[in-house]
């Protein structure tokens, strides 16, 4: 109990005192620090007292597929500010090839009686995936946001960047610049953001045999890359910067050059893309905008206010740098 105390008063910044009237319920505490104090218990991993537990948690999961592409940490900072500004605490759950599954910590933070949780690239944008861990969070009435497309048949608000838009921003520059032959590397066929850019692409009158799938990775952008190089594609649009940087290797090994012989574009805008060589073309996600639309569609199911129960757009922007050029 005393080093129960002093971690929790040390997390805080408050007496041992003042953590233990919280704990007991007594008065005297003012009711930002009793939440002060409850959050920290439950981020420490404490139980709360019996008569405690009726509260949630002021706690929000947000749970992301990796870290290794930049656009996730920067989502997880965006989101976890504006949670911080609303009075909660983010907590961070990473799936892991072999490890915890997103279904694991759905059971963990339910467990820990979280106040809602907000998903980022998860299961519910793969249409073959399981999605029984989505139907047990609707079952329990928690508030959940996911992020991007998703199947139909979830019932969740969903804030997405217009996935449409973007293919059709890539096609068009890539078209203004002369380019006749243009190729597409998208994610594995049943994600539904990738479904949502091919249809674009497609409807554009682009050649369906110059579209490759793969893994989300350098190496698996790479691979794609390498048969659309292959089969004569002067110009590549990727569902991820780093499928384009694994576009801009494959060509380098082909002995081609980027811009001058393959035209690369990527999406997302993750961090150091400026810094890539050559620069990288690519269409922005508007992280800011969601993360904090997200938030704020969260936090309002929290307070059992009405959502829009549409999926909220919001409409990317075409970055031009360095990896694109006119077709020679």
């Amino acid at each position: 109990m005393t080093r129960r105390l002093a971690e929790v008063a040390k997390k805080v910044g408050v007496s041992e005192a003042t953590v233990s009237r919280v704990l007991n319920g007594k008065p005297g505490v003012s009711e930002a620090t009793r939440e002060a104090v409850l959050t920290a218990l439950d981020v420490l991993g404490y139980e709360r007292p019996t008569q405690l537990r009726g509260d949630r948690a002021r706690l929000v999961g947000l749970v992301l597929p990796e870290l290794q592409n930049p656009i996730f940490p920067a989502f997880a900072e965006v989101v976890g500010g504006a949670l911080a500004q609303q009075g909660f605490t983010s907590v961070l759950c990473t799936r892991t090839v072999g490890g915890v599954s997103e279904a694991d910590y759905v059971e963990l933070l339910l467990q820990q009686q979280v106040s809602g949780v907000v998903f980022a690239g998860g299961l519910y944008a793969q249409a073959d995936a399981s999605h029984d861990h989505y139907e047990l969070i609707l079952e329990r009435k928690l508030p959940t946001v996911l992020v991007n497309a998703a199947v139909e048949h979830l019932g969740f608000p969903q804030v997405s960047s217009d996935d449409a838009v973007a293919a059709e921003m890539a096609v068009g520059h890539l078209r203004a610049l002369g380019h006749e032959r243009v190729g597409m590397v998208l994610g594995p066929k049943d994600h539904m953001p990738s479904r949502r850019k091919l249809e674009a692409f497609l409807s554009l009158g682009c050649d369906a045999d110059l579209v490759e799938y793969t893994m989300f990775s350098l190496e698996g952008g790479h691979a794609a890359a390498t048969r659309l190089v292959r089969k004569g594609a002067t110009g590549v649009i990727c569902a991820s910067d780093m499928l384009a940087l694994g576009t801009i290797r494959a060509a380098r090994r082909a002995g081609l050059k980027v811009p001058d012989d393959l035209s690369v574009i990527g999406y997302d805008d993750s961090a150091l893309m400026t810094c890539t060589d050559p620069p990288l073309t690519t269409v922005r996600q508007p992280i800011d905008a969601m993360g904090r639309a997200a938030v704020d569609l969260l936090v309002a199911l929290i307070d059992k206010a009405v959502v829009p129960a549409d999926e909220l757009l919001f409409e990317p922007e075409l970055v031009v740098r360095a990896s694109t050029a006119r077709v020679h």
